[in-house]
This record gives C-alpha cells, structure tokens and sequence, in this order.
C-alpha cells in the first residue's frame, strides 16, 4: 500500500461484524509480532496490522532524522483510509501504542476502543542531557550498541527466544528509522492526544510501565491492568495472556 513515505506493508484477513481491529507495532518491530494476536482476532472479526516506515517490510523514501509522532500515525492513517474503514479499534504496543494515541486524539470519532500494550511512556520527562546522549549515539555508526543496550534492559525478563527474536529484528531496522522513532517518543506528548479521546481505554502494562510518565498515571481515566513476569514485548512472552485480555476488551465495547 501507498504511504506518504514510501510502501507501507500490510497484513489484512479475518472477517466478521465487529469493528475491525489496526494493531501498530514497537520501534523496531513488525507485523510478525501480531501473529498470535492476528491469529485470535481474525476467528470473528477483521483484523490487520502495518509495518510502519522504516520497519519490516515497509519502505523509508524520506528523511528520517527528524520524524514526529504525527509522521508515524499518518502511515496508520494511510492505512485505514486505504482500506476504508470508516471505523477501527486499535491496538499498539510501545512506540504503536503511542502512535495509535496520536491517530486517536486526532479521529477520536473513528476509534471504537484503545488497547495498549505497555505503551511509551512521555519521553519529554527524560532529562534533555540523557535525551541528547541517547540521540547522539544513535547518529554513529556504533548506533546498534546503544540500541542494543536499551533492548536488552527491557527483555531482562524474557525468554532465550524472545530475547533472540526481538535482538534480530533491531539488527534489521534501518538507523534512520530507528534514530527517527526515538526522537518521535523523545518528544510526543501523549497527555494531550489521549485527552481528546473520549472513547475506552485499556493500557496493559509491566513492571518496566510503573513511572510518573506512564499513560495511566498522566491521563487517570485510561484504566491499567499489570501483568509480571514477561518482558517489554508481552505478546511474545505471554501470548495467550493477551489474547484473554484483548479479548475481553474487546467484547465489553459498545
């Protein structure tokens, strides 16, 4: 499909009456990370995933140095208005989750539920002399070791697998989107998108999720749910625990 920054993939089946399911990914992730989600879902309802710019499949024509959280939900929004939905519910993990937060402060009217899994949270809290560090190593040709480090922190509780999954696919993503992605969290707010969405809220978060900056802490009405004892990527950890949660999420929506 057609982006504004080049070919956007996407992964479309299933079919039914309920308001179609868009799940968005983590920096530095795929639509491949949905597959258990996908799998569920699509047993009654529509469901689809994309790879955003710069990640799995999907092209990055464009300079990425510079990316917001608005660039990445325009490749979301080409998404919906390609396949015409008139409605969606969405569903984001990590940097997706605020991406769908973007998309859904800015169509409030379009989105029949939120569903976040472990989402960013505000990164304009991050002290602007670790921020810039951060952004600076990721602008060197040793930018993977940084990356790296970080992933690492957040897959502490992880599997072997998951842990080799999620490594492999950083060491895919391209710098430019991956540098992008990083500026984009360092400096969305997501109190204000999430503000002018009225509609349900779930945020399922981790141990790693329980700081000042967290979407339910900064926005009290967005309800939370914590799981332990996965890492930062819960749909691959723990799979069917998400399943049951999306799931009941998703029969309690008007």
């Amino acid at each position: 499909m057609k982006g504004v920054a080049g070919a956007l993939y996407v992964d479309d089946g299933g079919a039914g009456t309920g308001t179609p399911v868009v799940f968005v990914h983590s920096l530095a992730g795929d639509t491949e990370q949905w597959s258990r989600q996908l799998e569920h879902v699509r047993a009654r309802r529509r469901a689809v995933a994309l790879d955003l710019r710069g990640h799995g499949r999907s092209t990055l024509t464009s300079d990425a140095r510079e990316l917001t959280m608005e660039d990445f939900a325009r490749d979301l929004d080409a998404v919906v208005e390609g396949l015409g939905l008139p409605r969606v519910v969405l569903v984001g993990h990590s940097l997706g989750g605020a991406v769908c937060a973007a998309w859904a402060g800015a169509h409030p009217e379009r989105v029949a539920g939120l569903f976040l899994l472990d989402p960013a949270s505000d990164g304009r809290s991050v002290p602007k002399e670790q921020a810039q560090g951060m952004m600076d190593a990721l602008a060197t040709d040793h930018w993977k070791d940084a990356a790296g480090e970080y992933w690492q922190s957040l897959l502490t509780a992880s599997t072997p697998e998951v842990r080799e999954r999620v490594m492999g696919q950083l060491g895919r993503t391209a710098q430019g989107a991956f540098r992008g992605g990083m500026g984009a969290l360092l400096t969305f707010d997501p109190e204000s998108a999430l503000k002018r969405y009225p509609g349900p809220v779930l945020s399922v978060i981790t141990p790693l999720n329980e700081s000042p900056g967290a979407y339910h802490v900064l926005v009290p009405r967005v309800w939370s749910e914590k799981v332990t004892g996965t890492g930062h990527w819960v749909q691959l950890d723990a799979p069917e625990q998400v399943n049951r949660l999306l799931g009941a999420f998703l029969a309690a929506l008007p």
